[in-house]
Formats: C-alpha cells, structure tokens, sequence
C-alpha cells in the first residue's frame, strides 16, 4: 500500500488543524523508520511548502499549482495509484481511496466566525468528501456532529484524537523577561487565537476581580482594540503575548497558577492536554469536547459565567500546593489516554481499508 499525503498544510498559518496534520505525519514518519508498518508513506507538497523533519517518507514538491487547485487536481493526480491522505479539513472531491480528517462541524455551528465565501466552500467540500471519502474525525464529540450536519453513519466515521507529545519539551525562561514577568506575581494563561469561539472576553473581565498583583497572559493572536480596551481593570494586568515558540510556552505553562481555556465551541481542544503535560491546572469550560479530553482533570466553570470562572481563579490563587498537586497528577493521568503514534496507527490501519475497498491492497 502506498499512502500519498496531502501536504497542502504546509502552506497554511499553524493553527489546531495545522499542528494535527504535522504531528500525525511526524509519527507515521516514525513507524515507518521503525518498521512498524508495510505502507509506503509519501508527503506531496504544493511548490515552495516548507518540509518537516523527517527520517524516512519521502517528500515530494510535486506540480505548480497551490492551495484547493493544486489540491483537487495536481495532488488528486499524482495520487491516483494509492491512497490519500488528507488531514486537514480538505482534500480532492474525487479519489478512489481517500481518508480525510475533518475536525469539527464550526461552520455549521459558528458560521458567523468566518467569512461567508470560506463558509460557503468549506460546506461544499464536506459534503463533497462525505460522498466520496472515508471520514476521520478527532473526537466523538465531532463525530456526532458530523453525523448531525452531514448525515453520515457514525460507524463509519473514524475517530483518530490530537495528542500533546510535542509540547514536553525544553522550556525557555527568557520569556519571564521577554513579557515583563516578576517571579513574585501570579499569572494565568490563555492559549487560543482570537475568536468569537474562543471566549476570550472573558477570563479578561474576570481580572477585574484579581487582586492588581495577578496577571494574564494571553498567548496567540490577539486584538488590543478587543480586549484590552474593553476590559475593566488596568490594562497592565493583561500581557497579550502574540505567537510564542513551543519552548517559550512550556515556560509558561510551568510557572503558571492554570491555563484558562474558556471556549464556547472545540472539536477537540488541545491546549488542556498540553497544560497537563507541563503540570499546569486547568480551568476548562464545562462543554461536552472539553469533558472528552480532559475527564476529571479539569475544574469546570460555565463558559457565560463570569463568577463561576472568578471563583476557580481565586482557588489558584490562594492554593498553597495541595490543590495544584491534585490537578496535576489528574492531569498527568489524563495525558496518558492520547498519543499521535496511536492516532496515527488509527489512520493507516483506515487507510489499508480504503485501499481493499479500491481494489488497491
């Protein structure tokens, strides 16, 4: 069997779906160089894709095209003779023996989130891959909700969940300095980009009720014209901290009271797993994805409660150890149910059938 996959997300800005796709093929890479497994994996890239660190699949630049031309007709092509691999919420409308991840049903939940135009091509393409694809998804939260908007048969949906392996890593302590950070003062941390899903309004209103000594840090892209002129305490309690390296966050994440993650809508979530994996509490909204992933490792709150989220945070702050030793070794329990070499078997393991059903074992 050979397995092409669709590398056109090494062109996109890494996002959730962007850091599954690269750590899937980052542990299909290390089965392969293992022997692990027969299949003969090959990465195709849209011209000038960055590689990956790779030890034994081929990466091939392939044709001239980009983004969902190069995608539905010079990846389609060249993939012809095997299966493919799509892990990014895309892929060719018309392949014999296809897999496609597809992360969650947001733009049918939140259309209002994006652009009509995506909304519009996004809608085409699920439907269009629900017809023609084997289906993987990352929880069995989305899988209902795909089953829900476009009408599949859970059974036949695959559910191949995110990890968080690549966030245990060095940390990088110059970012204390870098953000203005003092060892005596209390931070919270919030990792996600700037969405209305998101909910990031709201762990910064609730710094109104902080003492002025405790601080936020918001990392990932962010709008001071959004959040901190709307806040109602001194802007000097929030650090937005914009992009920051995997060390740097790792930092963080270590030093910090808890990671706030406070969406309203997540097919997955990955920041409470990496939280867990750095030994970092977490205060998690009470959805039913966030239950999926997190169990009872988190300390929920209602994500419209602002009171109930203020209470959790002053909790963290007044811990003296006990409560924090608690949540984290729930934490480092939790981590272990998910890992990207078993995800990554899930998907081969879907991609050997869709190869028989081809005719291409």
């Amino acid at each position: 069997m050979i397995v092409y996959i669709n590398g056109r997300f090494r062109q996109q800005p890494l996002t959730g779906i962007q850091r599954y796709a690269s750590q899937i093929v980052l542990a299909l890479d290390a089965l392969v160089a293992e022997g692990a497994t027969a299949a003969t994996c090959r990465l195709l890239l849209p011209p000038g894709a960055p590689r990956l660190p790779l030890r034994a699949i081929e990466q091939v630049e392939h044709g001239r095209l980009h983004g969902h031309l190069w995608e539905q007709l010079e990846f389609a092509r060249a993939a012809r003779d095997g299966v493919a691999l799509s892990l990014a919420a895309s892929g060719p409308f018309r392949h014999p023996a296809h897999v496609a991840v597809i992360h969650d049903a947001a733009i049918y939940r939140l259309p209002g989130n994006y652009a009509r135009r995506y909304v519009l091509l996004h809608r085409l393409i699920d439907r269009a891959l629900a017809h023609s694809a084997t289906i993987a998804t990352v929880s069995n939260f989305s899988r209902g909700e795909l089953v829900r908007w476009l009408g599949l048969d859970a059974a036949g949906i695959v559910v191949a969940p995110n990890s968080a392996e690549h966030l245990v890593t060095a940390a990088d302590e110059r970012i204390f300095a870098k953000l203005g950070l003092a060892a005596d003062r209390p931070f919270f941390v919030t990792l996600g980009s700037q969405t209305h899903s998101k909910n990031l309004q709201l762990p910064v209103t609730a710094m109104a009720a902080m003492p002025a000594t405790a601080q936020l840090v918001m990392v990932g892209q962010v709008d001071p014209g959004v959040y901190a002129l709307r806040a109602a305490q001194p802007p000097r309690q929030v650090i937005l901290a914009g992009r920051l390296s995997d060390h740097e966050i790792v930092a963080l994440l270590r030093r910090a009271r808890a990671l706030i993650f406070p969406s309203l809508y997540e097919g997955f979530g990955i920041p409470p797993l990496e939280a867990f994996g750095n030994d970092c509490p977490v205060l998690a909204s009470d959805i039913a994805p966030i239950r999926e992933v997190c169990g009872d490792a988190a300390a929920y709150f209602d994500p419209h409660d602002r009171d109930a989220l203020i209470a959790l945070m002053r909790t963290a702050l007044a811990d003296t150890g006990d409560w924090r030793a608690e949540r984290t070794a729930h934490g480092r329990e939790r981590v272990g149910h998910f890992s990207w070499t078993r995800s990554a078997g899930t998907l081969l393991a879907a991609c050997a059938d869709a190869a028989v059903r081809a005719g291409r074992a």
